[in-house]
């Protein structure tokens, strides 16, 4: 029996001059029980039905748009596994298929579309051979399930996937035949595939390429040269070419053709973005006033994809919180030390910290490796010199100390400025020397965010911070390395650092132990609108056990989220809960979520 039978035909436009047509009704007569998703899929495939609905819509668009109705909706029967559709379209009682295009009628009142789907079809006899070891097709593939069209298409993929993963990287189909038999609505599939010989990958070959050294491409890619085709290498190597930000696209391409010695060749295609980039940054809240942040990047420094990038920004402006806080740091990356997946990181900051309860000078360089495990996991490892001049409730020190600061990042957020579903990890453990006068010790900090859709409007958001410094006693660190609650990024509601340690003087200091608690609850009503309710709370402690020997607060409130596209701008109105450290309302205003 042949695949396709139908009434009706899609018949190609001209070109005509016509008058707008008047309103028109567009009427769907399904005559067989189907579900709701099938018909909603059918009238949704309907150019027409569309058409139909824009002002100003002319009779030979509404009429080209009708012929152009039987062909989509067979390609939805067809991928639903309705092999023996009928279709009829009529025009005003005319079959469009009949109506010649360069002659449409002067006006359409009426769009009739009929569809006897059929019986829907099931799988008969199925084969798809040969199949690389382990290969698992979709579980619909299967005799007397449904003959979903597009099944067969995804079995076929599954196939040569299984096949190029093991090396095959030229595995193709080699013949096909499938035969729909309406007798006993059902469809027979065979498919024939041709797996090739199994290669190894050779070279990387550079194209498009000026400002950034080929050498240094092939070495960033990483591509595993001579060892056994895997399609998951070499998305690994486009992917790294990408991270570096020196290029605006990436392409990696296999060659048609292996060579003599079983290895195929690799042509990555790149273009290169422009080297320079620069950004800035505001935030303002009722109490902590303005905060402001630019930066300069240079994406190709010495022709090796190297980042070099100059940081500055200024907070606490108009703002009752102390003075102003100001930074200045430089940092240089260079992509693929010791490894394609290794990268060697220098920082110098200088940055002045007037807070409430201390005045802190401090200049930190350091050095370090940061490995990318995957994707979403890296691990980084370092040194560094801290020099402070602090002037706090202990009095006027210099600290200088030797760090060795290391990290880990885990990232399964689907967005980074507006996520809805995933989690978000980052420890971060500093082990400390004293260098003269001082303390040593370590410092470690947790930071997990967690988010699950409820629904298609609704995000559930929650957020977990801990501390401790251990070692060291409170007056023998710098207090940048102590922990104050309140504010936009602990407990909003309450005063910027209001809550430490009360000292037996009456003064207040930061705490060696930190907890920070918050969740939100965020409610699209439209595109571009979303309200946010949200509670925090937070707990500074004397000691370095969390929740031992401190105090907690707590502050909660509404928000607005308007979704610029490329992240939300956020306004935030909270008022504290809980605790003796605040009152009144606050408010705050950013860009990207809270958390």
């Amino acid at each position: 029996m042949g695949l396709f039978k139908r009434i009706g035909a899609a018949v190609a436009g001209g070109i005509f001059l016509t008058s707008p047509a008047f309103a028109t009704d567009v009427t769907f007569n399904i005559t067989t029980d189907l579900s709701d998703g099938l018909r909603e899929a059918l009238r949704g495939a309907s150019l027409s039905r569309d058409i139909a609905k824009q002002d100003g819509t002319t009779t030979d668009t509404l009429l080209s748009a009708a012929q152009a109705d039987y062909r989509r909706l067979i390609e939805v029967l067809y991928a639903r596994g309705y092999f023996g559709p009928v279709i009829n379209i009529t025009v005003d009682g005319r079959e469009a298929a009949a109506i010649p295009p360069f002659s449409p009628p002067a006006n359409i009142d009426q769009i009739t579309i009929t569809i006897n789907p059929g019986d829907r079809f099931r799988f008969g006899e199925v084969s798809i051979a040969p199949l690389a070891p382990d290969t698992e097709l979709p579980e619909g593939f299967a005799t007397g399930k449904p003959a979903q069209s597009l099944l067969i298409g995804d079995a076929v993929g599954v196939a040569i996937d299984a096949w190029r993963g093991d090396g095959h990287a030229k595995a193709a189909v080699n013949g096909q035949r499938v035969i729909a038999d309406h007798t006993r609505a059902v469809l027979n599939t065979d498919v024939t595939l041709a797996p090739g010989p199994r290669l190894n990958f050779g070279d990387l070959i550079v194209d498009g390429n000026s400002a950034v050294r080929t050498e240094r491409i092939i070495e960033i890619a990483g591509l595993p040269t001579g060892q056994v085709f895997d399609p998951e290498e070499q998305s690994k190597a486009a992917n790294r070419l990408r991270k570096t930000g020196a290029f605006r696209s990436v392409a990696l391409r296999e060659e048609d053709d292996a060579n003599a010695d079983g290895t195929l060749d690799i042509t990555a295609t790149v273009v290169e973005d422009k080297p320079r980039k620069f950004g800035f940054g505001a935030e303002v809240s009722s109490l902590e006033g303005l905060s402001l942040s630019a930066f300069w990047m240079h994406r190709n420094l010495l022709g090796g994809a190297e980042r070099l990038r100059f940081d500055g920004a200024v907070s606490g402006i108009a703002g009752d919180t102390g003075g102003v806080d100001s930074l200045l740091s430089a940092s240089f990356t260079r992509p693929a030390t010791f490894g394609p997946d290794t990268s060697l990181s220098l920082l110098a900051e200088a940055e002045v910290l007037d807070e409430p309860d201390f005045y802190e000078n401090r200049i930190f360089l350091s050095a370090g490796l940061i490995r990318e495990f995957s994707d979403s996991f890296q691990v980084g490892v370092g040194v560094g010199l801290r020099f402070t001049d602090i002037r706090d409730d202990f009095g006027e020190r210099t600290i200088h100390q030797l760090t060795f600061p290391l990290f880990a990042t885990l990232d399964e957020r689907d967005d980074t400025l507006n996520p809805r579903a995933g989690y978000f990890a980052d420890v971060d453990l500093e082990p400390f020397a004293a260098l003269g006068d001082g303390g040593s010790g370590a410092r470690i900090f947790a930071d997990t965010r967690a988010y699950y859709a409820l629904g298609n409007n609704a995000v559930l958001a929650g957020r977990a911070q801990i501390g401790s410094v251990l070692g060291a006693a409170a007056a023998d660190v710098p207090p940048d390395m102590l922990f104050f609650s309140g504010g936009g990024g602990t407990v909003r509601g309450q005063p910027y650092q209001s809550l430490g340690v009360d000292l037996p003087s009456g003064d207040t200091v930061g705490g060696r132990s930190f907890v920070g608690l918050s969740a939100e609850i965020r409610y699209d009503i439209s595109n571009s609108i979303s309200v946010v309710g949200f509670a925090d709370t937070g707990f500074v402690g004397a000691d370095s056990i969390p929740g031992q020997n401190g105090e907690w607060q707590s502050g909660a409130g509404l928000g607005v989220r308007y979704n610029t596209g490329i992240g939300p701008i956020r306004f935030d109105v909270a008022a504290p809960v809980g605790g003796s450290t605040g009152d009144g309302v606050q408010f705050y205003i950013g860009i990207g979520q809270a958390f």
